[in-house]
């Protein structure tokens, strides 16, 4: 079935969406998988984080909730969090600052008690037919936001993490299967992956576990912010299974990562991908 056509000015907003993405808010159970845990997830406010940060706090997890300036969406966030019984802490900024990366972290050592699992999940794309509509500010803001938040985020909270901490990095199918309409983007994620693998090895004597979760086309505000109207209209058609993923499809695997029942998967790329492979 397809979405019916529509456009948002970037970042985009939940509630402006046809139809309204389902982070899980009336679906998902928790069963105490992450019990007195304390969670730092970027990209929040909205989307697969959004949805994450239900599912945490659902699980028993304190959570805060990192965005860049959608605050309407990520007070929502809060409220779930809240609801669920678990302390919410909301923190705005461009994590393309690693100034700002770091402030999250000593943000989330203050008002949570310290880190136990860190989400590496806000990102930023744009769609281009041509390599030189490019511009090389684009090129610089979607690594800095994509990836060099991630080595900023796991830097800065490396010395407040504990053995059996885990550290999540959002990846994507893109990152073996490139778009190349999403040439900056799709580099990001298969680095990405690249990165949360070096860090399950240098970390894994620490204790500490590094993961990657790979999803498909997710149902998100940055797909009617970033791509033509005609694209957001096929959006996930391409799948096996012919539909784009909603986010609350995606946070069962962000949890199972988080909790100890993964305590001996690291160094893995999950596949979320609606039947589209990863190598």
């Amino acid at each position: 079935m397809a979405l019916p056509p529509q456009s948002q000015d970037v970042p985009g907003h939940e509630d402006q969406m046809q139809p309204r993405p389902d982070h899980g808010e009336q679906s998902y159970r928790g069963s105490g998988r992450l019990d007195g845990k304390r969670a730092v997830i970027t990209g929040a406010d909205s989307g697969i984080g959004k949805a994450v940060a239900i599912a945490f706090a659902r699980e028993g997890a304190d959570v805060l909730i990192s965005y860049l300036d959608e605050h309407d969406d990520a007070k929502d966030t809060e409220r779930w969090v809240t609801e669920a019984g678990r302390k919410a802490v909301l923190v705005p900024g461009d994590v393309s600052d690693p100034a700002h990366c770091r402030s999250i972290v000593d943000t989330a050592v203050r008002e949570l008690g310290g880190i136990d699992v860190l989400v590496s999940n806000a990102a930023y794309q744009m769609t281009h037919e041509d390599l030189a509509e490019i511009s090389d500010e684009e090129w610089d803001y979607t690594l800095a936001t994509n990836l060099s938040a991630f080595f900023h985020l796991v830097k800065a909270a490396l010395p407040h993490l504990k053995p059996g901490a885990s550290i999540i990095g959002s990846s994507s199918v893109n990152s073996d299967m490139p778009s190349p309409q999403l040439l900056p983007y799709a580099a990001t994620k298969a680095a990405i992956a690249n990165m949360t693998a070096s860090l399950a090895q240098l970390l894994g004597p620490k204790g500490i576990r590094a993961n990657s979760v790979a999803p498909g086309p997710v149902w998100t505000p940055l797909i009617p912010s970033t791509m033509p109207e005609d694209h957001v209209q096929k959006f996930g058609e391409n799948t096996p299974l012919g539909r784009p993923g909603q986010p609350a499809e995606l946070a069962p695997a962000y949890v199972l990562l988080a909790s100890d029942e993964g305590s001996y998967i690291s160094g893995a790329r999950l596949a979320v991908t609606g039947g589209r492979p990863i190598l």
